[in-house]
């Protein structure tokens, strides 16, 4: 009994560590407007954590979604769509102890035959973490309005 609860401990600190590295997309925010075709900034928070993980790198997606309102968009984990950007992420120390980087990307251009709507905007991101290292895999999301 002692081991099973010694493995529910740890598998809790583990994943207690995990949520503690998770980062999220603080730009462009939820529901903003991106014009087709046009550069926009990604801003890609990570938290300070005192257990430190070794960045293997990010891609950004951007994929177009159902037009009906209430359909939902494919999770990150299934599509990404038009890929903007793959290669390194090397978040800086900011303002009030903020560590993010942020990605200049080009939103795909109407020719492209990317339509006017709603778009989910996708970052993958590889880390490694803990002592072993363990590898993680880590998706963030958020809608946005593609406008001309």
């Amino acid at each position: 009994m002692k081991f099973i609860s010694t493995i529910l401990a740890l598998s809790c600190l583990y994943i207690a560590t995990v949520w503690g590295q998770a980062t999220h997309i603080a730009l462009p925010a939820a529901n903003s407007k991106v014009r087709l075709g046009h550069k926009f900034v990604v801003q890609i928070v990570r938290p300070n954590s005192i257990e430190g993980s070794i960045e293997v790198g990010i891609a950004i997606g951007l994929l177009t979604c159902p037009t009906s309102q209430e359909a939902t968009c494919p999770p990150p984990s299934a599509q990404l769509g038009n890929v903007l950007y793959t290669g390194s992420f090397t978040p800086a120390f900011h303002e009030m102890g903020r560590f993010y980087q942020n990605i200049t990307v080009t939103a795909p251009a109407e020719e492209d035959f990317f339509p006017v709507g709603r778009a989910q905007l996708a970052v993958a991101r590889l880390h490694l973490l803990g002592g072993g290292p363990s590898p993680i895999l880590e998706l963030n999301s958020v809608l946005v309005h593609m406008v001309n």
